[in-house]
């Protein structure tokens, strides 16, 4: 995956951070751009998940309740 990430098209951002973080970073060799690209990009699934939940929450909330009063579909199929 680090491969895909190196060949894909960058754009340079500036990045304002404490100085003490800079430091600490820099002395342990952690790759700036890495950390904060995997960073966004977990904060971005993270968001997405959370409005996904939100849009849906009408679906899920029927969902449970019709489980709730029916049971789950096929489980007499589980082998657990």
């Amino acid at each position: 995956m680090e491969r895909a990430l190196e060949t894909r098209p960058r754009k340079a951002t500036n990045v304002t951070l404490p100085v003490d973080v800079i430091e600490e970073a820099k002395g342990l060799g952690i790759n700036f751009s890495r950390a904060c690209e995997q960073a966004l990009r977990d904060a971005i699934k993270a968001e997405q998940g959370r409005r996904w939940a939100t849009e849906n929450a009408g679906f899920i909330a029927a969902h449970n309740e019709w489980v709730e009063k029916n049971g789950l579909p096929l489980a007499e199929c589980r082998m657990f």
